[in-house]
C-alpha cells in the first residue's frame, strides 16, 4: 500500500510550472511552500474563533496547477486546486472541506496588487482576497454577500507568514 501511495504522490506532484504558462502561473506560484497564520474567524450566529493554521502549496499535474491545503484545527482541513485557463486569462479554484462538506467554485484574477476570486455558494456570493503580499507574507480574507455583492460580511481574516 504504502507503494502505491508514494507513487501516487509523485505522479500528482510537479517541480515547477508548466513551460508554456510559467508567467501566468507565477500569480499563485509565489505562494509555493509552506507557510502559518494566524486566524480571525466570525461566525454567523456571532461568535468569533481565533487561532493558528497552517497552510502548504505545491505545484501539481504536470505543472498545470497548484495544489494547496489549509488546516485551522476545529474550523476546516480543505484544499484547493487551481487551475490558470489561457481562454479566460483567469483561474478556476475549485475549494473542498470534506470536515465541513463545503464545496465552492470561484474565478480568480489579480486585480492591481491583489488576487481576487469571486463566486457562489448556497445562493450567496462569495469574495476570496489575497492582498497585502509580500515573498514572506500575505493577507487573505473570506467574505460573503446576500444582496449580490452591495454589501460584504468578513467570514475569516488570516495573516500568513512563510515558514
Amino acid at each position: 500500500m504504502a507503494l502505491q501511495t508514494s507513487r501516487f504522490i509523485e505522479t500528482l506532484s510537479s517541480a515547477g510550472p508548466a513551460a508554456d504558462r510559467a508567467g501566468k502561473l507565477g500569480l499563485y506560484g509565489q505562494f509555493i511552500g509552506d507557510w502559518t497564520f494566524d486566524a480571525t474567524v466570525n461566525k454567523d450566529d456571532g461568535p468569533q474563533h481565533r487561532g493558528q493554521g497552517e497552510i502548504h502549496f505545491a505545484w501539481v499535474l504536470d505543472g498545470r496547477a497548484i495544489q494547496d491545503v489549509w488546516i485551522l484545527p476545529g474550523i476546516f482541513y480543505g484544499s484547493t486546486l487551481r487551475v490558470y485557463d489561457p481562454g479566460l486569462d483567469a483561474w478556476h479554484i475549485h475549494w473542498s472541506d470534506p470536515l465541513k462538506q463545503l464545496y465552492t467554485q470561484q474565478i480568480g484574477r489579480p486585480q492591481g496588487a491583489d488576487i481576487v476570486q469571486l463566486g457562489q455558494a448556497g445562493g450567496v456570493h462569495i469574495r476570496w482576497r489575497f492582498t497585502d503580499i509580500t515573498p514572506d507574507a500575505f493577507r487573505w480574507r473570506g467574505e460573503r454577500s446576500t444582496d449580490g455583492g452591495g454589501t460584504w460580511f468578513l467570514q475569516a481574516d488570516f495573516h500568513a507568514r512563510r515558514i
